[in-house]
């Protein structure tokens, strides 16, 4: 038996279909088109998002000729997606979770007094990042647009909702616990919209998908639209829930972090649903098929690899992204550069979205050497930061860190970010822990797998980087840069 996982990126889609055993047998992969209408606006085509689905399928089918037992879904979380419920057609752009557009919405909601308890239900403090003010501007700016959803044409989802509209010819319309938990509509503590929060949002609840667990038989696909298959969807989860769970952080403590376009660290707090007072988020895990949560805290760092895009598309300092840990590494040290990535402001633990990217130190004697590898301290900064958070909030220092996602492979940040927590960092043989975790939760959903413990035993270790000395002062000068880039938007407007 064969689980075909499908991971719907920031950037791309990943399709990976792997055995019983947690072999993986095929894979496919095709980007798809970034759109940035006015500066710091983010969107997705929803069209080109399944059209890059079908293709990446297609090549994983190529690869590996076998029959497909269960399908997981999982995806970026946050970014809202509309489309006609008969025809599946988007009336408009999906506005994506880096998209910044909201930040006067945001001001608004919080001089009205209404953060204390939308963080009360839903573990998350307010920010452009989330789902819910997306849907609140469209109200208020598109109106064409938002007529179609009051009047039911209409339907509202994140990308986890729309691929199974379209997976299944418009007979589901769901999402999972953890992908709901991102929206900024759901009640945490019920795992149920909250109608005084769609007030505030002024979203229609009859526009939302059916929240559902994370794994079980969720839903079938239709043969006609899907490539002639006919599949149990029996996993669900946002990427980085899924990220933990591919990772097989089943305990209390156990913990992650991936390296994609942003950096996401999670660690598991069990049935404990646990608030952060240092700027972490608290987030549903994953929801068993008999409604049992399991919850996590979290820090969002919003931009990780794609400082390293940056250096090669925006710069051009590089050719390919790759090249960037030599380059880094052709020097000793980053020469007084700091480097605050805060390219579509700054996630946790600072949360401020008019934070703008700032390099600091530059003397006559920079060269791009140093600016590469005060890229990639920034990146381990911004982790170590929310480490301190996760000890503060917890009381409890990470004892090690799981690391995953494509960033992951450069051994110096690993190293470096290592030695900056005074942790080992564990990197698995297989970075692609998303579309594991996803397609462990579909195997459990099927019946592939009868138990967590299971898949404990498939997780394999590629290597441990052992933490050596740290230059304590170059982090809390980089903390001074943070303060610098602070609000920097704001102060130019």
């Amino acid at each position: 038996m064969a689980i075909l996982s499908i991971d719907a990126g920031t950037t791309g889609v990943t399709a990976l279909i792997m055995s019983e055993s947690g072999e993986g047998l095929a894979k496919g992969y095709r980007e798809f088109p970034q759109y940035f209408p006015s500066p710091g606006w983010v969107e997705h085509d929803p069209e080109e998002i399944w059209q890059a689905t079908l293709t990446a399928v297609r090549e994983a089918m190529q690869g590996a000729d076998v029959p497909i037992s269960a399908i997981g879904i999982t995806n970026q979380r946050e970014t809202v997606v509309l489309w006609d419920k008969a025809t599946l057609a988007a009336p408009r752009r999906a506005i994506v979770w880096q998209d910044r557009r909201t930040s006067p919405l945001v001001v608004e909601l919080v001089n009205a007094g209404h953060e204390d308890e939308i963080r009360a239900k839903t573990g998350l403090g307010l920010d452009p990042y989330f789902s819910s003010t997306k849907l609140l501007w469209l109200a208020k700016n598109e109106p064409e647009v938002w007529s179609g959803v009051q009047s039911g044409k209409f339907v509202i989802g994140t990308v986890d909702s729309y691929l199974v509209a379209r997976l299944t010819a418009g007979k589901s319309h769901i999402t999972d616990a953890t992908n709901a938990s991102r929206t900024q509509l759901m009640n945490i503590s019920t795992a149920k919209w909250d109608e005084e929060l769609l007030r505030i949002f002024e979203v229609p609840m009859a526009a939302l998908p059916q929240i559902v667990p994370s794994y079980g038989r969720l839903a079938t696909t239709d043969p006609n639209h899907f490539l002639g298959l006919e599949v149990p969807i029996s996993g669900i989860a946002g990427d980085q829930q899924a990220a933990l769970f591919g990772q097989t952080g089943f305990e209390i403590g156990d913990n992650k972090c991936t390296y994609g376009t942003g950096a996401f660290i999670l660690t598991n707090t069990g049935e404990q649903r646990k608030s952060s007072s240092h700027g972490l988020l608290t987030t549903i895990a994953w929801m068993e098929p008999d409604g049992k949560i399991t919850y996590a805290l979290e820090g969002s760092v919003f931009v990780a690899g794609a400082a390293v895009q940056w250096l090669r598309d925006g710069l051009q300092i590089i050719e390919k992204s790759s090249e960037v840990e030599a380059l880094a590494e052709s020097v000793t040290d980053t020469g007084g550069v700091l480097f605050v990535p805060a390219l579509t402001g700054l996630g946790a633990p600072f949360w401020d979205p008019y934070a703008r990217g700032t390099i600091l130190g530059i003397t006559r004697g920079t060269t791009k050497a140093h600016i590469a590898r005060a890229t990639l301290e920034a990146i381990a900064y911004q982790i170590r930061a929310v480490s301190d958070a996760i000890k503060a909030d917890t009381g409890a220092k990470l004892e090690s860190f799981r690391v995953d996602g494509g960033a992951a492979a450069n051994n110096f940040l690993m190293q470096f970010q290592a030695d900056s927590l005074g942790i080992p960092v564990i990197r698995g043989v297989n970075l692609e822990s998303t579309a594991i975790g996803a397609a462990f939760l579909a195997g459990l959903g099927v019946g592939i797998w009868k138990s967590k413990e299971e898949l404990k035993s498939i997780f394999r270790t590629d290597r441990i980087f052992t933490p050596a000395q740290f230059n304590e002062w170059n982090y809390i000068n980089w903390q001074r840069a943070v303060k610098v880039s602070s609000g920097w938007a704001t102060q130019n407007s």
